[in-house]
């Protein structure tokens, strides 16, 4: 018909032709949909109503042979005025939606040579079959085609495929139209708060699959919905959100609505600091998804590695030092990061808040000190020059204050034997206390070492911007637009001047100086090289007063 009709040559049948779409442009604009679509789907999945694990190319292929495929193409031969792409695109999302499963490996599950090119509905010999066979039964009586399985759907024999699974399982998950949480461990009929005990809130992996599930719905040991909740979308309950925002510390908003990528490091670290995997590189490969980062997957190359590379990543695209903010031991792909995720369990040490009354009041006290203004000034200016913290060859370049240490001398503590505490000097900052699991070697001025030790303060370039956004709005309320006065009147006044704005700034900058801060406890190993001394507990320090500041050290050191 299409062929006659590209042959003709008489005006009714050229206009008769402009109404067709020839197969070629109907199947292009079809196999763009699908390309679309399964861009964010994984390589294998399971048919649900034919029992088969299918490669990419086999579900394209159930696709073009269903009626869903045939009614697309003739529709859009006809150049229906009712079907534009966005209809194509959206009949194509429906066919391909896919189910994943959220659950805890247990014992030997079935793996793709035990699926591939067997009916799963027969299988019996296999263990672990029960789980998956009923997984795929549930997601076909919800009405999906497609279903996958982190046991059997990746062929972790080809590195490749692996790679790329690995890397985009939180894409998978993110856009997949439900998530299927098996829980092995919460029995029939349960009570609130036996989702937040179950061992499925500890796994590393499980922390991704629910985060970047929009759709998800949680089954007990005997595949009844959890509570008996029987709604489409577990993610909309509230008690079940609300138990486990406090078995997992992570915040409702979060649990329901979260964005992958690089804001709120630091706590996120802190949410993932009790999960565990089984292989130990896992519990950074479990967060690529989470923090948005792509990373070659090695395994064998040891979990501080793994991990070590991943905050390199975080650190280098994001500046944000708060992943340094950890109590514990140093790893040995850079003594600045933690050899186990553990690490950050602790929340990080939070300064004493000032009220904006309180900061204005401590502004105002040095407004009126020439020679204080002037230093902030300086420092101000020193600081607003330094570059971001960076990563090359494992080496941390870290812009930060230092402050040489003068004395170290033990202390008796509460548990010697465990723990040891010393007591600290060093020029600028109060006296303070160190508690560490590994002995520091003492000094002191009239007992001088060889070696160097300084207590430094991280300096993140981003407190500028928000220096600068306080002040900002702190101007907002002080002074009225150029050129109108708050009154009403017709008289002319400027706003603040650039100089006054500068020096506004600088002020606020020392008053944040001079709050308690969380230093690091850094050991010179050859001229402008450094490693941190990892310690038990927060290093909390203070500088003694303003002229304590006018002796700063700032600048840029490698830590090794």
């Amino acid at each position: 018909m299409f062929a006659k009709l590209e042959d003709a040559h008489d005006a009714e049948m050229q206009n008769l032709r402009k109404q067709y779409a020839s197969p070629s442009e109907s199947e292009c604009i079809i196999r763009r949909a699908i390309d679309q679509q399964l861009d964010t789907a994984p390589l294998r999945l399971l048919n649900t109503v034919t029992g088969f694990l299918c490669d990419r190319e086999a579900q394209i292929s159930a696709f073009k042979m269903s009626a869903e495929h045939n009614e697309l193409w003739l529709s859009w031969s006809m150049k229906r005025a009712d079907l534009q792409m966005e209809h194509i695109t959206k009949a194509v999302a429906a066919y391909f939606r896919c189910v994943m499963l959220s659950h805890r490996w247990e014992g030997k599950e079935p793996l793709l040579q035990n699926i591939q090119g067997n009916f799963v509905y027969e299988l019996n010999s296999i263990s672990g079959i029960v789980k998956l066979r009923k997984f795929c039964e549930i997601a076909r009586d919800l009405g999906y085609r497609w279903a996958w399985s982190d046991t059997c759907c990746i062929d972790k024999s080809s590195n490749v495929e692996l790679q790329q699974s690995l890397n985009s399982m939180f894409v998978w998950y993110q856009h997949s139209a439900l998530t299927i949480v098996y829980l092995s461990d919460v029995l029939p009929s349960s009570r609130s708060g036996a989702l937040g005990m179950s061992e499925w809130n500890r796994r590393g992996w499980t922390f991704q699959e629910f985060l970047a599930s929009k759709v998800l719905i949680f089954y007990q040991k005997d595949w009844t919905p959890y509570l008996n909740d029987s709604s489409p979308n577990h993610k909309k309950s509230t008690a079940i959100m609300e138990e486990l925002e406090v078995a997992t510390g992570i915040d409702r908003q979060a649990l329901v609505d979260f964005s992958p990528g690089m804001s709120s490091v630091r706590e996120r670290l802190q949410w993932a600091s009790n999960r565990v995997t089984t292989v130990q590189e896992d519990i950074a490969y479990s967060l690529f998804g989470v923090f948005d980062v792509r990373l070659p997957v090695d395994y064998g190359e040891k979990k501080a590695n793994a991990l070590g590379r991943l905050l390199q990543e975080i650190v280098a695209r994001s500046g944000d030092i708060t992943a340094l903010n950890w109590v514990g031991q140093s790893s040995e792909f850079n003594s600045c990061l933690p050899a186990d995720i553990t690490s950050y369990a602790a929340p990080p040490y939070a300064p004493p808040s000032l009220s904006e009354d309180e900061i204005q009041a401590k502004v105002s006290s040095l407004r009126y000190n020439i020679v204080a203004v002037d230093l902030a000034s300086k420092v101000y200016d020193l600081l607003k020059s330094m570059s971001a913290p960076r990563f090359a060859n494992r080496r941390l370049h870290l812009p930060c204050i230092s402050f040489r240490i003068t004395e170290v001398r033990q202390r008796h503590g509460p548990d010697p034997e465990t723990r040891l505490t010393y007591g600290v000097k060093a020029d600028g900052l109060q006296d303070l206390l160190i508690t560490t699991g590994k002995p520091l070697i003492q000094f002191s001025r009239a007992r001088p070492i060889r070696q160097t030790f300084f207590l430094v303060r991280p300096w993140d370039r981003r407190l500028l911007e928000e220096l600068d956004f306080a002040d900002d709005a702190d101007s907002v309320g002080e002074f009225s637009e150029p050129g109108f006065r708050s009154d009403g009147s017709d008289e002319f006044v400027g706003g603040p001047s650039v100089e006054e704005e500068h020096h506004s700034r600088a002020m606020r900058m020392m008053v944040y100086l001079g709050q308690p801060f969380c230093a690091f406890l850094l050991a010179q190993e050859r001229v402008g090289e450094y490693r941190r001394i990892a310690s038990d507990h927060n290093i909390i320090a203070q500088v003694k007063d303003m002229a304590s500041i006018d002796n700063i050290d700032v600048s840029s050191i490698e830590i090794l």
